[in-house]
Order: C-alpha cells, then sequence, then structure tokens
C-alpha cells in the first residue's frame, strides 16, 4: 500500500477522528473524486481529517512509513496535485469552519473550507475577503497560490488580505505564521503554494463588501480585436471600484443570456462593481462598452456577493474533464490579440474558454519583495481552459489549450499564476513563475521542510546545505 503496511493503516485508524479511506472501503471512488474528472487516480489511504490533532497523526504517519504524503483542501487543483496514486492523502475538505469577528473585521477559516463558506460567513457582516470567482474554490490552494478574483482591483490579492496562518510542519511541529512569528514562513507561504506545510487555519483582514453590481457584456467573436484594444485601454484607467474580467466563450443556454445567442462564439467582460450603487453608479462607469462596438447583449443588476461569487457553479460543476494552463501579461499587445481571435473563433466544446483577470490597481501597491507572489508588475493574469464533460473529449480540449498556450506564450511575460500551471508542464515553469524569488523560497523550504517531505505539489526543492 504504497509504503502503508497493515499494522501502520490500522494504527492511523484508531489514532484519528475522522475516517480513513482505503480502496476496499464504501465510498472510495467519492471520496478520491475532485473537481477534475480528468484526474483519475487511487493513492493507497485518505484519512478525513477533523482536527489539528488528526493533521498532525497523518503527517507522523506518513514520515514514519515513508509514504508519498498529498494534500487536499478544496479538491479544485487543475492537474490534480492533491491525488496521488499509491499516496496517503491527508483530507481537509471536512474542515470546513469559519469564525467571523466582525469587531476586528477578520475571519478565522478552517484549511478545508471553500470560498462559499467563508462568503456566506462574511457577508452577513457586509465584509468580505478578495478571492476567486467559483465558490466551490478551495480556500488553502486558492490562497497559497497568491489568489484573485472579482475584488482584486479594489483590495488586492487574497495574500494582500492573509493577517496570520496555523501551520503544521514535515516534523509535525506546529507553529503560527504572521508577520511578527516565523516571518520568512510566512512570507513563503504568500504565493509559493503547499511547499512548506499544512495550513490548517488561515485568518483574513475583511473588507468592506455589500451589494455590488454586476454587469455582463458580450460581443460576437469576431469583434475580439476591436474589444480587446478596448480593454485593454480602459480597465487600467478605470476607478478601482469596477473590476472585470475578459473572457472568449460559447454562450450557455439560460439566463440571463437570451435565447437568440444560445450557442454562440462570443468575446467579453464580466464586470463587478464595488461603487455607490444608490444612484446610476454602475451604469455611468460602464457606459464606454459601447465604444468598441455595439455589444450583442449588456446584462446589470445590484446582487450580494456570495451570489456573484456562485453564478457560474452550476455552469461548470464537479465532475467534468478540464484541462488549463496559465500566463502573466503586462500588456495586451496587437499579437497577442491576434493569436486570441484566432482560437477564439475555434473554441472546441460548448464549455472550453479563456479568461484574462486584472491583478493591477490596489494588487499594485503591495512591494515586489514583499511576499512570495513574484508578478506584481503584471497587469493581467491569463488562463485558457479545456472543458467538456465528455471523456472522449479529453485530448480535443487538452490540445486546443496546449496550442493556443504555445502561441500566445512568447507573448507573456514568462511565468505564470502557480495555480494556473497545468499537468506535465515541469519543473521549468514553477521556476520561471517566482522569477527572482525562487532561492529565497528553497531556502525557505530549507528551513521548513529539508527533507522535501512536502513534494506533492508545484514543487520547490530545498536548497542544498
Amino acid at each position: 500500500m504504497g509504503g502503508i503496511n497493515g499494522t501502520a493503516l490500522e494504527g492511523l485508524r484508531e489514532g484519528l477522528r475522522g475516517p480513513v479511506i482505503t480502496p476496499r472501503d464504501p465510498g472510495y471512488d467519492e471520496a478520491r473524486a475532485i473537481y477534475n474528472a480528468g484526474i483519475d487516480r487511487r493513492p493507497a489511504a485518505i484519512a478525513q481529517c477533523v482536527d489539528v490533532a488528526d493533521v498532525r497523526s497523518v503527517i507522523s504517519v506518513a514520515r514514519d512509513t515513508g509514504a508519498t504524503l498529498a494534500v487536499r483542501g478544496g479538491g479544485h487543483s487543475g492537474p490534480g496535485l492533491c491525488m496521488v496514486d499509491d499516496a496517503l492523502v491527508l483530507d481537509l475538505s471536512t474542515m470546513r469552519g469559519v469564525r467571523v469577528d466582525p469587531g476586528t473585521m477578520t475571519a478565522q477559516v478552517a484549511g478545508g473550507a471553500q470560498l462559499g463558506d467563508l462568503d456566506h460567513a462574511a457577508d452577513t457582516f457586509g465584509l468580505g475577503v478578495p478571492a476567486g470567482i467559483i465558490s466551490m474554490t478551495g480556500v488553502g490552494g486558492l490562497t497559497l497560490g497568491g489568489g484573485h478574483g472579482h475584488l482584486t482591483r479594489k483590495y488586492g490579492l487574497t495574500i494582500d488580505s492573509l493577517v496570520s496562518a496555523d501551520v503544521v510542519l514535515a516534523d509535525g511541529t506546529f507553529v503560527i505564521a504572521s508577520e511578527d512569528e516565523h516571518p520568512d514562513l510566512f512570507w513563503a507561504l504568500r504565493g509559493g503554494g503547499g511547499n512548506f506545510g499544512v495550513v490548517t487555519s488561515f485568518t483574513f483582514r475583511l473588507h468592506p463588501v455589500g451589494t455590488v453590481g454586476v454587469a455582463v457584456t458580450v460581443w460576437p467573436v469576431d469583434r475580439t480585436p476591436e474589444v480587446l484594444r478596448w480593454y485593454r485601454e480602459f480597465l487600467p484607467a478605470a476607478p478601482q471600484d469596477l473590476n472585470g474580467f475578459f473572457t472568449l466563450l460559447t454562450i450557455p443556454p439560460g439566463p440571463p443570456f437570451p435565447e437568440p445567442i444560445h450557442g454562440q462564439k462570443m468575446c467579453g467582460v464580466v464586470w463587478c462593481y464595488t461603487g455607490d450603487l444608490a444612484g446610476d453608479g454602475l451604469e455611468q462607469a460602464l457606459t464606454p462598452v459601447n465604444e468598441p462596438a455595439p455589444p450583442t447583449f449588456h446584462f446589470t443588476t445590484p446582487m450580494p456577493y456570495p451570489a456573484l461569487q456562485g453564478m457560474f457553479d452550476e455552469l461548470i460543476p464537479k465532475g467534468y474533464q478540464w484541462y488549463w494552463r496559465g500566463d502573466f501579461f503586462d500588456e495586451i499587445s496587437d499579437a497577442s490579440i491576434d493569436v486570441h481571435h484566432k482560437y477564439g473563433e475555434n473554441l472546441p466544446t460548448e464549455l472550453s474558454l479563456m479568461h484574462l483577470y486584472p491583478v493591477d490597481a490596489e494588487a499594485h501597491r503591495v512591494g515586489a519583495d514583499d511576499t512570495a507572489w513574484a508578478y506584481r508588475d503584471a497587469k493581467w493574469s491569463g488562463v485558457i481552459a479545456g472543458v467538456d464533460p465528455d471523456p472522449a473529449n479529453a485530448e480535443l480540449i487538452r490540445q486546443w489549450c496546449v496550442d493556443y498556450w504555445s502561441d500566445l506564450h512568447p507573448h507573456s511575460m514568462g511565468g505564470s499564476y502557480i495555480n494556473f500551471i497545468g499537468e506535465g508542464e515541469g519543473t521549468d515553469r514553477v521556476r520561471a513563475t517566482y522569477r527572482g524569488h525562487y532561492d529565497r523560497l528553497a531556502a525557505t523550504k530549507h528551513t521548513y521542510d529539508p527533507d522535501n517531505f512536502f513534494h506533492a505539489n508545484q514543487n520547490i526543492p530545498p536548497a542544498a546545505g
């Protein structure tokens, strides 16, 4: 069993409050299923932890038996790093508690929580954290990668709101990482991924987020060049209250889209406005959407922030085939626009897409070396995703994604948001993601995990000596 003998397994079962699930147990297939159904791996055992004591016990067993340890939070990893064949999986997915303190405007979030858990708990106080666009995304993986979303231009990256983290290290030691305690570890956790330990709890600084203005604007895909040339100038100059990510998509068959455009390939922008909704602030902010060309469809509405976060959940639920790749961009060049136009007109399936997320404004006000996130000078974080429910189309969507990325990459900054690195991209991509921060991360890895115990991730090996 991948280095886990029967005695060790029984000891783990007896010592854990949560269940330990093996291939012989009912529910094994359900327990190993993650968001991306293109990942089909069979770990030796899945230990579903309920508290820090369970986490420490699982780490101890993996260390003593020599088993490979994989760590699952929300299970949203595109390349499926949270599931490894024959490994022992430390599963945090049942640890989803959120405690909000409206007095200090902070939230303590358990390591297995999803964004929807955090958004729901904070929204009742009119508060929120800049994090993601899908409520099913795990808080842990998103945060450790850096985190961006609808509120990034207003409030920065997710890591810019991180106050502290409770971490269990490779030797079982429990530490709190913050600006005052283990600041080197705290620096590395803010963008360095799951290389340094198991984060059992995050404490975030919350921000005022009530009802937001939501808008969706789409144009025919053959208008992509005009729209992107307008978008690249308009958004960086817009007030921070306005966020909008550009997308290439096929219009889904449902509201808010009218039936005549269902199934059509389009380009568009999904907007989030955090300004004053009492007047016509949203409409005024978006008056320029007519400049590149009259939109085919333009929809605006006020919406609770958690509703915006969950708006796409039903469109792309857990259990579809995914393959994605990404890059950072400091400009949307004319040459890159030609690439987007070409591949937008050839979306391979109805759910395949491309997104450009803005990572400017407030995110640029944090120093380049203040966190492990190495692209504070980027303006956009792009992702290309082939998506389809049918396994028969897995190679089709993968090849489209790889071809698109290969043509677009020369126009990028060279590295990617770590959570957008696809399966099989290799160690050079990880190094490119961290630029000049890589050696500092490797040194921090040597301090906290010198044996590379945590290696089932976008791995940064420890520095020698």
